[in-house]
């Protein structure tokens, strides 16, 4: 595999660094170990040495399922269908907590996929709506009436253009220069826009059950790992205000630990959710009253709204 070494902190740009663990490709079962390591000065967790770019964008591929052409369970599809759109809803309700959404808005979505989120909040908004991949999605998905923009997020060309709404959703885990892209956000925001991310939390409790098989991890996708502390000073490091930080998001933790536990046994091998989907739906109705009691604990991510500083 083709390494970039020697990485320089994501966030302080420190080379100084400590091992924190190794980790291996649990989705796909693809060979290699991938290094993590924890910043000395600022105790940032990220990927050194990393694939280079070029060679981690193998990694997304039909097997990456938010890239897939199409979504075929069998029986089950109407179900995955139902609890993908349900995912978008609840985007939708965190962006609202903050932000007004109508046909006056200007929503941009960073690592849009197959654009079901934008698509949404297009049909029951009235919004009109950008999305930036570096995966070609148009050879994927139908993203009609969406401004779709194909290629690293901080090398677009927006000209003046200003967003009320700019998401993040689970995109800054795998980006290459997060402070980059979040001046890059920060700077396409309107005065009074927000910008709303989710990444899986670090310090979360999935975390330490599973370790290095937390799918949080997602080696080697997931280049930088981020507990509260860390995900904050690189927010304010790039210029923006913490409006409102929350220890839960839009994605359902239950599949935290699910896909954990399936990976400890799986122990690297390979995974494969169409064989799953019967347990995983099973198990979440039951364990449902449970999750919903605790959903706001610290059970698997962190979303973060911000406005300029």
């Amino acid at each position: 595999m083709d390494f970039e070494s020697d990485v320089k902190c994501y966030s302080c740009e420190s080379q100084r660094a400590v091992p924190y663990m190794q980790a291996v490709d649990d989705y796909t079962g693809r060979p290699g170990t991938f290094s993590y390591v924890q910043c000395a000065d600022c105790s940032l967790v990220y990927q050194s040495p990393r694939l280079t770019m070029a060679k981690v964008q193998d990694f997304y591929d039909d097997a990456y399922l938010s890239h897939q052409k199409k979504l075929d369970f069998g029986a089950l599809t109407p179900v995955v269908n139902w609890a993908l759109s349900g995912h978008d809803r609840r985007k939708a309700e965190l962006v609202r907590r903050h932000a007004r959404l109508g046909s006056a808005s200007h929503v941009l979505d960073v690592g849009c996929a197959r654009g079901t989120f934008l698509k949404h909040i297009r049909e029951r908004y009235g919004a009109t709506v950008t999305g930036v991949d570096f995966k070609d999605m148009r050879q994927v998905t139908d993203l009609e009436g969406i401004d779709f923009r194909l290629g690293l997020f901080y090398e677009q060309d927006f000209g003046d253009a200003t967003f009320d709404v700019v998401t993040m959703w689970h995109f800054l885990e795998h980006c290459y220069d997060p402070v980059r892209s979040l001046t890059m956000a920060r700077d396409h925001l309107a005065d009074d826009g927000v910008l709303v991310l989710e990444v899986p939390d670090l310090g979360s409790l999935s975390f330490k059950l599973f370790g290095k098989h937390w799918p949080g991890v997602q080696a080697p996708q997931h280049t930088v790992l981020f507990d509260r502390r860390s995900l904050h000073g690189l927010l304010e490091k790039s210029g923006l205000r913490i409006v409102e930080s929350l220890p839960w998001g839009s994605f359902p933790p239950f599949f935290y630990f699910y896909m954990g536990a399936a990976f400890k046994l799986n122990k690297g091998q390979g995974f494969d959710i169409r064989n799953h989907l019967p347990s995983y739906f099973a198990a979440q109705a039951l364990t449902f009253p449970l999750f919903a009691a605790l959903h706001k604990r610290r059970l698997a991510m962190q979303a973060v709204i911000c406005k300029k500083a």
